[in-house]
């Protein structure tokens, strides 16, 4: 039986992402091991069928002696597992995972989910993440992205080898799951809705800050705030500060959920004013669910957004041109808005789907297996 490992910083990023692709290689009848710090999807990835095995790892930590461990346990479990084919995903299992696959002499391929702070900031941590993706992607037998940008971003830099790369349409999406439903509409009451870790750089001030100005023109709006916060992270919003925008009713705070799809079902427009994204879930699964869409003109939000057709893009950390796009959003009739999300979703079914994004892993993974059997029959006959 071939042993496929999959290796990621949160295992929820494995139930949240990658369902589709897990249960496809589990019922293809691969041993199947997924390799992130525990947290409860854990028991999920057990029940899908998977080898689960935790690990310890800081995700925004900058410390080099805790991150060699981190390398050092999982060139350990590599050489014990003897994977056939590793799958890396996020920064430093793209960074230290591939380090560690190359030394125990298996295969593997990075998977660059999106850029995040690293390349938005360009400060000495950045540097040292550039110079390190340099060191280490070299070594990777492929590199896959998911949106165009941040290949070119990569090549740019010179911080992969480009006969190494692939491209990926998204991390893919369920479009039987994220279907649209319809609710009972309450009348004069539009909601905006943003789903989104509460981070600075998901656009979330800017988010309040049009919310704040709209709500004296249009009191009947709700603008609501979904998400946990993500304490760790450098640009993380305090819930002190989440407290203070309920209490002056700029925004609805929902808390967070493992399941959006209520949450879009009863929004009217989905806004999501990130700085960058690899390519956003959240609008790839409001999309899917025929729900118009703002978001800002950037790399792994314009790609899902097709302007004026679909829903409308503004300008980046522009709270001004956000409040220009929302006010066209609420005066557009209820038609207008739900042809923009019955093109959106058509835009998902024929680019997005999961399905397209699932054949890509098998295909590689028969064609990087096919090629490793290949090297051990000529090593063998080449030996004699």
């Amino acid at each position: 039986m071939k042993k496929i490992v999959l290796v990621a910083n949160t295992s929820w990023s494995m139930i949240k992402f990658r369902s589709g692709i897990i249960k496809r290689l589990v019922s293809e009848g691969y041993r199947l091991y997924v390799i992130a710090p525990y947290d409860h999807f854990a028991d999920e990835l057990e029940k899908m069928g998977c080898i689960y095995i935790d690990i310890p790892m800081n995700n925004k930590g900058t410390n080099i002696f805790a991150d060699l461990l981190f390398m050092k346990r999982l060139y350990k479990l590599y050489k014990e597992l003897h994977p056939d084919l590793i799958f890396h995903y996020t920064i430093k299992p793209n960074i230290y995972g591939t380090l560690a696959a190359k030394k125990a002499g298996i295969k593997s391929v990075a998977v660059v989910t999106g850029l995040g702070y690293t390349f938005i900031n360009d400060n000495v941590t950045a540097k040292a993440a550039k110079f390190l993706y340099k060191i280490s992607l070299k070594h990777a037998t492929q590199v896959w992205f998911i949106n165009t940008d941040d290949k070119n971003k990569f090549l740019l830099y010179k911080l992969v080898p480009h006969e190494k790369i692939e491209l990926l349409p998204s991390e893919g999406i369920n479009i039987d799951y994220f279907k649209p439903e319809r609710l009972p509409k309450e009348e004069n009451n539009f909601r905006f809705i943003l789903i989104a870790r509460l981070l600075w750089d998901k656009g979330v001030g800017e988010y309040v800050k049009a919310a704040k100005e709209l709500r004296k023109k249009y009191p009947q709006v709700s603008w609501q705030l979904l998400g946990f916060i993500d304490a760790q992270n450098p640009q993380a919003i305090s819930p002190e500060q989440v407290t203070f925008w309920e209490k002056e009713g700029y925004i609805e705070y929902l808390g967070t959920a493992e399941d959006v799809r209520p949450y879009i079902a009863q929004a009217d427009c989905v806004v999501l004013p990130s700085y960058r994204e690899g390519m956003s879930m959240i609008l790839l699964e409001s999309a899917s669910m025929a729900k118009p869409l703002i978001a800002t003109n950037v790399p792994g939000c314009r790609d899902l957004v097709n302007h004026h057709i679909s829903g409308y893009l503004c300008n980046p950390k522009d709270y001004l041109d956000l409040m220009r796009k929302m006010e066209k959003m609420l005066q557009a009739t209820p038609e207008q808005r739900a042809e923009m999300g019955a093109c959106g979703r058509e835009i998902i079914a024929s680019e997005y789907n999961e399905e397209t994004v699932i054949e890509k892993y098998l295909l590689t993974i028969k064609t990087l297996l096919s090629e490793k059997s290949h090297f051990r029959l000529k090593y063998r006959h080449e030996s004699r």
